[in-house]
């Protein structure tokens, strides 16, 4: 695992233009509930939301590639100003060229988090790439940055709150709950 004061992990870190989040296993803990309806409800962590709106606020993009698609994700991106969102699509290499050409952002310019072997298309592009503690081993092993926290609970957080010190703009975050 990666230390929260791995130097080449900050280094890359400090560079990230626009952070890339997956949904399953990142932004939730991976479980899928089904309620009665059939319908998908997924747990979100209101830690990991203050992170990324932190982040957006330092100037830092952020966007979602999720293979699966859910009305819900959808609804936490809206509520975090999140307004790069690609659902449904399985091949991510496809979203993440897309997301670039939308944005302008390099590649090496881009962080990524992702939990799976079906995000190594775009972890192994990207020019800082984390992970959490539960992600599928080959994952772990090609990452830059593993998170302590697991997914959904606290893992985007962390790696937000790394981005930000990283960047040198942690304090000015923090600054206006210190008054």
């Amino acid at each position: 695992m990666t230390s929260p004061t791995d130097n080449a992990a900050i280094a890359r870190a400090s560079n990230v233009r626009l952070m890339i989040f997956d949904v399953d296993g990142i932004l939730t803990d991976g479980s899928l509930h089904f309620g009665a309806d059939g319908e998908v409800i997924k747990t979100f962590n209101v830690l990991d939301g203050h992170g990324i709106k932190l982040l957006q606020q330092s100037g830092v993009a952020t966007a979602i590639i999720s293979a699966r698609q859910s009305p819900i994700v959808l609804r936490r991106a809206t509520d975090l100003g999140i307004h790069h969102v690609f659902q449904g699509i399985h091949d991510k290499r496809t979203a993440f060229e897309q997301l670039l050409t939308q944005t302008g952002v390099a590649a090496t310019a881009c962080g990524f988090i992702g939990d799976d072997v079906i995000d190594l298309p775009i972890l192994s592009r990207v020019g800082f790439a984390a992970s959490v503690p539960n992600a599928h081993p080959e994952v772990r092993t090609r990452v830059h940055y593993v998170t302590q926290a697991g997914g959904g609970r606290g893992a985007a957080r962390e790696l937000c709150d790394f981005i930000l010190r990283a960047q040198g703009n942690y304090e000015a975050a923090l600054a206006p709950y210190l008054l």
